[in-house]
């Protein structure tokens, strides 16, 4: 990758595209859609990059997908999710289909994150922290999802990038972190689905209270 495209990447998304609403816990949760990132990815690559959907699952709370993104000879693989629409009256389910093109563009941004799209919105900013999917049933929600060839549209449900609550993990915890998965036999990339799904970042970027969280939940398997 060059230092360029680099640039390109990491370059920070304008304010005007970062949107906040409120989540669970009085947290505000901040996000920028996912036809931000497709413009992103498109800039960056000139439309020369793939997503796609490597598998899918629906259960009874939460449309869940693995989404592989590939630019550049490198590839990302990332958990994406979203909750299930359903009616507040009937309690009918509105949109399956709807609910994992959501799910989808919220797997494309986390991949996208890891290369730098979006990036400093892992930044510690007190008070702000980044949506991720919950049990809670949605009342009203869409998504599209952009296409594998770069040029289609995507609006994220919300539950993009960004930080939680407290300082950033220390060394040593990254290290107990990856320690204790060793000794369980879990790859790198185990660990990384692991916080993804959990707490929708990567190990690097967690905090001291999601990493102790973390340890304690390593220990107890």
């Amino acid at each position: 990758m060059t230092q360029n495209i680099r640039e390109i990447l990491e370059t920070p998304f304008n304010n005007n595209l970062i949107k906040t609403r409120k989540g669970n816990f009085g947290n505000e949760l901040s996000y920028v859609e996912g036809h931000a990132y497709i413009k992103r990815l498109n800039e960056a690559f000139n439309g020369q990059w793939g997503f796609e959907i490597i598998s899918h699952e629906v259960t009874e709370q939460q449309a869940l997908v693995v989404g592989k993104l590939s630019a550049d000879g490198i590839v990302k693989m990332s958990f994406g999710c979203s909750t299930i629409t359903k009616n507040s009256e009937t309690g009918e389910i509105i949109s399956i289909g709807d609910d994992l093109k959501a799910a989808a563009t919220d797997s494309l941004k986390k991949a996208a994150s890891f290369l730098g799209v979006g990036l400093h919105l892992y930044a510690e900013v007190p008070g702000k922290n980044t949506g991720q999917c919950t049990s809670a049933v949605k009342e009203n929600k869409s998504g599209n999802n952009g296409n594998g060839n770069g040029n289609g549209n995507g609006n994220g449900n919300g539950n993009g990038n960004g930080n939680g609550n407290g300082h950033r993990l220390t060394a040593r915890q990254l290290a107990a972190i990856y320690a204790i998965a060793r000794s369980q036999e879990m790859s790198k990339d185990d660990v990384q689905r692991m916080t993804v799904q959990i707490f929708d970042r990567a190990p690097d970027f967690l905090t001291k209270s999601q990493a102790s969280e973390i340890i304690q939940n390593l220990k107890a398997n």
